[in-house]
C-alpha cells in the first residue's frame, strides 16, 4: 500500500496534471479550428479541435479524480494484524505507532486497518486502484487512437494533423513516418489492462486468512503506475505538444461534408435533407450548392444555416442558440 501510494502521489498524479495542462495549452492554440466530427468513423456534424480535445482533458481529469478517491482505502495498512488478523504477539499500541511513524517518514496519511482479517486475506484496495488505472488506460488508449487516426495518411488517410517525426518509419519504404508515440502509449495501455486482469485473479486468492499472491499484486500494480506516469508525460511532450494542423485539408473536407444538411432538418425536413446529402455526395459538390438548387431558401440564408462555425455552437442553426 505504501509503495503504491508513493507511486501515485509522486509520479502518476503529477504526470496526469502535466498531460491535462498540455491539452489545455493546445486548446488555447488551435481550439477554434473547425473540423469534421465523426461517429462510427463516418463523417458527422462539425466540431472544433477545442471541443474534441476538451473531451480528452475531461477523461484525464476524471481518471485523476477516480484514482485520488481510491487512495482512502489504500491508506489503511495491515501492520499489527500479525499472523491471521488477531494481532497475536503485537503490542496493543504497535499498529497506531507504526502508522504514525510511516506517515511521518513517507509524507502519506496512513492509519491502521479497521479490520485486519480483511486487510490480510484480501487485496481489495489494491484491486480497486488497479481498476481505476485500467479506466485511465482505456482513456489514454482512446486519445492515442484519435491521434493515430487524425494523423493517418498523409495522402490516403484523414491527414488532419501531422505528428512530430521522431524516427524513420520503415527500412523498406523511404520517407514513411509512423505515429510511434501514440502506438507506444497504446501498448502501455494494453499492458495496464493485462496487469489489471492479473491483479483481479490474484485478489481473489486470499483463501481464509492470507492472500498469498500479494507479491504478484504488488509487482503488477507498481508497474502499471510507473508505465502510466511515463506514458502520460511522453504523450504530452512528444505527440500532443508538437502536432500541426492541416487547416487547408480540414477546410476542404468540411466544405464537402454532406452531413451539414442536418442543420436544415427543422426547415426542410429529414427526407429532403437526406436527398440533398446523397446528391451532394454522389456528385462531389458542396452541400451548399445542392441545397440552393433543391430548397426555396436563399443562398444567404443557407450560408448562415450551414456555416460550420455556427453549427459547433449547438442549438437551432441560425438561431443563435
Amino acid at each position: 500500500h505504501v509503495s503504491a501510494l508513493l507511486g501515485v502521489e509522486q509520479q502518476l498524479l503529477p504526470a496526469l496534471a502535466y498531460l491535462s495542462a498540455m491539452i489545455s495549452r493546445r486548446i488555447t492554440e488551435i481550439g477554434d479550428v473547425v473540423k469534421t466530427g465523426r461517429t462510427h468513423l463516418m463523417d458527422a456534424m462539425p466540431v472544433t479541435f477545442g471541443q474534441e480535445m476538451s473531451g480528452w482533458r475531461a477523461q484525464i481529469e476524471n481518471g485523476t479524480a477516480r484514482i485520488m478517491e481510491s487512495r482512502v482505502r489504500l491508506q489503511a495498512i495491515a501492520l499489527g494484524g500479525t499472523a491471521v488478523g488477531t494481532g497475536i504477539n503485537a503490542h496493543p499500541k504497535f499498529a497506531a505507532r507504526a502508522a504514525r511513524y510511516l506517515s511521518r517518514k513517507s509524507g502519506l496519511e496512513l492509519r491502521p486497518s479497521p479490520n485486519y482479517f480483511e486487510a490480510l486475506s484480501s487485496q481489495d484496495a489494491a484491486v480497486e486502484l488497479s481498476g481505476q488505472l485500467r479506466v485511465l488506460a482505456v482513456s489514454v488508449m482512446k486519445i492515442a487512437n484519435d491521434l493515430r487516426w487524425m494523423n493517418s495518411g498523409p495522402l490516403a488517410g484523414l491527414g488532419e494533423i501531422a505528428l512530430p517525426a521522431l524516427q524513420p518509419g520503415s527500412s523498406i519504404m523511404p520517407g514513411k513516418v509512423n505515429p510511434v508515440i501514440p502506438e507506444a502509449v497504446a501498448m502501455v495501455a494494453a499492458q495496464v489492462m493485462g496487469n489489471d486482469a492479473t491483479i483481479a485473479i490474484a485478489g481473489q486468492s486470499g483463501n481464509f486468512q492470507l492472500n498469498v499472491m500479494l507479491p504478484l499484486v504488488a509487482y503488477n500494480l507498481l508497474q502499471s503506475i510507473d508505465l502510466l506516469a511515463n506514458a502520460a508525460r511522453v504523450l504530452a511532450d512528444s505527440a500532443i505538444a508538437g502536432f500541426t494542423v492541416n487547416e487547408a485539408r480540414i477546410g476542404a473536407a468540411l466544405e464537402r461534408n454532406p452531413i451539414l444538411i442536418t442543420a436544415l432538418n427543422t426547415v426542410s425536413g429529414y427526407e429532403q435533407g437526406a436527398k440533398i446529402a446523397k446528391q451532394a455526395y454522389a456528385e462531389g459538390r458542396p452541400v451548399l450548392d445542392v441545397a440552393a438548387e433543391q430548397t426555396k431558401l436563399s443562398r444567404e440564408e443557407l450560408e448562415k444555416l450551414l456555416d460550420p462555425r455556427g453549427l459547433v455552437k449547438g442549438g437551432e442553426p441560425g438561431g443563435g442558440g
